[in-house]
């Protein structure tokens, strides 16, 4: 046990010295997915889910290697369907790993195909202002299969969210987004919150100071959430198509990293 925590301090200190930002930043965890067979249970939980039991999507959440795995180097995370059954992955870090503020980021390319829903993106460990959307949400990169070349980021709080129509967010072209690895990249701090493609920031919402959890619920820990779902209310809204199945999303690493103590 002593050499596997040993390993694991030099790994990270090693990618700080090689990969850390050069902007007051400081590498402090990271998962660059180099064991293969399960995803790392000290960092990822399979989240399971019925169909249809969020945004009306057709697939089910279930804890399966064949569904969500790590293979030379690459977390992958699979929509199958087998018959009338779609099953998916879910992965979060909820208790296991959580920030408040700092960069976070994965390199990754999302599956093509019409129906699909991959999303990188983060939730409240424990939210401190109820449910959602009170509680805050931050998508780093979503991606739906009829918009091929479009990544979208957002954030969603109690005034600000879809289902009154006042989200907060927008979208970028990433031509290659379903062909090549992407980095895709959350920098937050205590007055702001920007994402990025690639360095390429496209998007930023301000902490208007007012001190209202009901526009900026961002000063609490959030973990992250790794899934592809398929078809429902987003990634179904103009139509789907099963002979796109299986599709898959793949992960090269995930990265965060804080501002370094002054």
């Amino acid at each position: 046990m002593k050499k596997i925590f040993l390993l694991a301090a030099v790994a990270l200190v090693a990618l700080s010295g090689c990969n850390a930002p050069k902007d007051g930043y400081e590498l402090v965890w990271a998962d660059e997915f180099e064991q293969d067979g399960a995803p790392n249970p000290e960092n990822w939980t399979y989240e399971l889910m019925r169909k249809g039991q969020v945004n009306n999507e057709e697939q089910e959440y279930v804890e399966s290697l064949d569904n969500a795995w790590v293979e030379d180097g690459i977390l992958h995370i699979k929509a199958i369907k087998d018959g009338d059954r779609i099953t998916s992955a879910r992965l979060i870090s909820q208790g296991k790993q959580s920030w408040t503020y700092g960069r976070v980021e994965a390199r990754l390319k999302v599956p093509a195909g019409l129906g699909v829903w991959p999303a990188f993106w983060m939730l409240p460990n424990k939210s401190q202002y109820g449910g959602w959307p009170r509680c805050g949400e931050i998508d780093i990169m979503e991606f739906v299969g009829y918009q091929p070349t479009t990544i979208h980021g957002t954030i969603h709080t109690g005034k600000y969210n879809h289902m009154i129509g006042t989200q907060k967010g927008t979208n970028t072209q990433v031509p290659t987004c379903t062909e090549d690895y992407h980095i895709y990249t959350l920098d937050w701090t205590p007055e702001n919150i920007t994402i990025s493609v690639d360095g390429n920031a496209y998007f930023s919402f301000d902490n208007d100071g007012a001190g209202d959890p009901g526009t900026w619920p961002f000063d609490q820990p959030f973990y992250i959430i790794m899934n592809v779902a398929f078809g429902g209310g987003w990634g179904g809204a103009e139509g789907v198509d099963y002979n796109v199945l299986p599709a898959e999303m793949l992960v090269d690493w995930v990265r965060v990293y804080q501002k370094t103590a002054e």
